[in-house]
């Protein structure tokens, strides 16, 4: 990584962090707006996960394409443009974006509206390629870290405030809460303007700006053998795309070759997308009948859609490790087991930290989770986020040469200072933050967690993900608060994942370590699979089970995820400890 100087550029490292508060910001706020999207419009619940699938979705694409351009051309196509114009470019698209938001929230459309967040997505995606090697050369390359955990620190302040900002825009303050059913969804246009207007005001500081000019003297690897396997990741995208329109195309020709000619726009027209729904529509009960065999051969075909999706990316990464275990010649830095094992582990691991909060909002809104309306869920789903944070911050001691003295008092002390935070910040909406102290509770367990982890990647994440197992299991096996802050504190489980799956999946690449680090970067697609997966679990199991509903018990999704990060961890020591790595002083590394 080259420079002009290295000389410091506050002003210039100031502003560009902002754009991590956007990344933050924004996608904190998809578990406000998707519930309150799935009334709105009347959608099922894997309808609602396509909000997410649409915007990590537009993160896959966006790196995966400037990868597959970098290739063909054999030239790096982002080193060229600049790190900087990169910025400004991602930026203005994400402007785009914003500003196209607020035709689509008008107009009504659903799939315009998705559009919309697809196209801020890939303006994200620039963003966040070019800007993380941009932090590290605002200043001396020892400090870039420091700089790095910084940034990281400022996402997640915004995906705190993210669902507290959008809840009050669409709601109103705590104290005067607007009823879920006279707010109007233009009332998020103001939002997105300021955000469009944010965005181009950064891009015209970085336009005018005397920064330094960041470029890469790294060799781009030829690994034809790696563009199958990724092009076959991207087909699977597709079908989850296409799930929808092909499950009511084929939901007719069943249920018309059973003698039942009925239209899926008759869906729609009755107000019954669900089985539940279709049951309480008070219509003829022939016609209740027809709309429920459409619904059930519509269902059945959408879920193979979605599961036949998520089965083509794992078995595909699965059979690579075997296909380059036999001849690694032109597989790149796929060769090396320990990073396909890892990308499979940042699809599961971002996969369940989105579909979490992604889902939650509907689950507070069922009897057994507190009946919720859509206006009170905000201070959940900023608990969440804010349990990211809180696990983050205090991961982040790590970074800073101090006694181990000074570490372990901070240790205890900094994650009840971001709960702290937390707590502040949702009090000053209005919220009664009194249900919420209980929390500390989980925070206790984080910091011992720490304690025994040592900040070592194989012991951190192996804690962390049977953690995790288990608070998905309390919340599955319990209902009320018990329930609701055993899926909360997933977050804080979460909140270490990354370095430590990002150190342990890197480690021995040696020339292969930038390309593998890309191919990292793009698993943030289980962001949008995971998501939907676990949407359709819920709407296909709705009424399946007497006494728990389809949204809680599609709760197991996460319990998996879990689990396969915790082998993950057993996974990849092994592997390593068999190329003579010694994974036992290794040390987390990085920021997410």
């Amino acid at each position: 990584m080259e420079q002009k100087n290295t000389k410091s550029y506050g002003s210039a490292l100031y502003t560009i962090i902002t754009v991590f508060f956007f990344w933050g910001f924004l996608a904190a706020s998809n578990g406000i707006f998707i519930p309150f999207c799935k009334a709105h419009f009347n959608l099922t619940q894997f309808e609602s996960q396509l909000i997410d699938f649409t915007f990590y979705g537009g993160y896959f694409i966006g790196s995966l394409g400037l990868y597959f351009a970098s290739q063909i051309t054999k030239v790096d196509i982002l080193n060229k443009l600049g790190y900087k114009n990169g910025i400004i470019y991602g930026l203005v698209l994400s402007a785009i974006g914003a500003l196209l938001m607020v035709p689509a929230v008008n107009s009504g459309s659903f799939g315009f509206i998705l559009g919309s967040f697809f196209v801020i997505a890939l303006g994200f995606s620039l963003q966040q390629t070019a800007a993380n090697p941009f932090v590290i050369a605002l200043g001396t390359p020892e400090t870039g870290s420091n700089r790095l955990n910084l940034a990281g620190g400022v996402n997640n302040f915004g995906t705190l405030l993210g669902p507290v900002i959008v809840s009050i825009v669409l709601f109103g303050s705590a104290s005067k809460l607007i009823p879920a059913a006279d707010v109007k969804i233009t009332a998020i246009n103001n939002l997105y303007f300021i955000l469009a207007g944010l965005f181009i005001a950064v891009a015209i500081f970085f336009w005018v700006s005397n920064l330094p000019k960041v470029t890469s003297d790294e060799k781009i690897e030829a690994s034809h053998k790696t563009n199958t396997p990724l092009f076959i990741i991207f087909l699977a995208f597709l079908i989850i795309l296409i799930a929808g329109p092909a499950s009511n195309f084929f939901g007719e020709l069943i249920t018309k070759s059973n003698g039942i000619v009925i239209s899926a726009a008759n869906i729609s027209k009755y107000g019954g997308s669900t089985l539940d729904q279709i049951a309480s529509l008070k219509i003829d009960a022939t016609l209740k009948h027809n709309l429920t065999s459409l619904v059930q051969h519509a269902n059945f075909i959408k879920t193979c859609f979605v599961y036949s999706s998520l089965a083509i990316i794992l078995l595909t990464l699965i059979i690579t490790v075997s296909a380059a275990g036999k001849n690694k010649e032109g597989w790149g830095a796929m060769q090396y087991p320990q990073l396909i094992y890892g990308m499979i582990a940042i699809f599961t691991y971002v996969g369940v930290e989105v579909t979490i909060q992604s889902n939650m909002g509907s689950l507070l809104k069922t009897a057994e989770f507190g009946g919720f309306s859509a206006a009170q869920i905000a201070p959940y789903i900023s608990l969440y986020w804010g349990s990211l944070m809180i696990g983050r911050w205090t991961g982040a001691i790590a970074v800073f040469k101090l006694s181990n003295a000074t570490k372990n008092l901070l240790t205890v002390v900094v994650p009840f200072f971001a709960f702290g935070v937390v707590l502040l910040v949702n009090y000053l909406s209005g919220v009664n933050v009194g249900n919420l102290y209980i929390y500390a509770l989980c925070v206790i367990v984080l910091v011992v967690g720490f304690y025994i982890g040592q900040q070592k990647p194989v012991r951190t994440l192996t804690i962390f993900g049977l953690l995790g197992v288990f608070a998905m299991i309390v919340g599955l096996v319990t209902t009320g608060a018990v329930g609701r802050l055993a899926f909360i504190s997933g977050g804080l489980c979460c909140s270490i994942m990354w370095p430590s799956i990002f150190s342990l999946a890197v480690a021995g690449l040696g020339k292969y370590t930038s390309q593998g680090s890309a191919f990292l970067i793009m698993m943030i697609l289980g962001g949008s699979i995971i998501p939907p997966v676990q949407g359709i679990l819920a709407d296909s199991t709705a009424s399946s089970f007497p006494g728990i509903s389809g949204i809680h018990l599609s709760y197991i999704v996460p319990v998996i995820g879990f689990a396969y990060l915790a082998f993950f961890a057993w996974k990849a020591g092994s592997i390593l400890k068999s190329q003579g790595i010694d994974v036992d002083n290794m040390e987390a590394s990085g920021g997410h």
